[in-house]
């Protein structure tokens, strides 16, 4: 199990960008969540297998129809938490 945390910049407040990337975990079947900065970044942390991790990485950086990334800085880490499911915190 692997930990991929990433911070998305650009568009991605107020376009769906949570809900697209919570769909995309789920179907990968990666648990962890996704939240709104204060920044107007968005935040994610995912845990699972790589493969699957990778797949979630390169669908931040495609963003939802509606946004527009800029960039998306990423770190891989041992997970230090546990996660059932993956959520969208407010």
């Amino acid at each position: 199990m692997t930990e991929l945390r990433a911070c998305v910049h650009g568009r991605v407040q107020f376009v769906m960008f949570r809900d697209f990337t919570q769909r995309t975990a789920r179907r990968l079947g990666i648990k962890g969540f996704v939240r709104n900065r204060d920044d107007g970044t968005v935040e994610v942390v995912a845990h699972g297998e790589k493969s699957a991790l990778e797949k979630l990485l390169e669908a931040l950086h495609r963003g939802s129809l509606l946004s527009r990334v800029d960039s998306v800085e990423s770190e891989w880490r041992v997970p230090e938490k546990k996660y059932v499911d993956f959520d969208i915190v407010c």
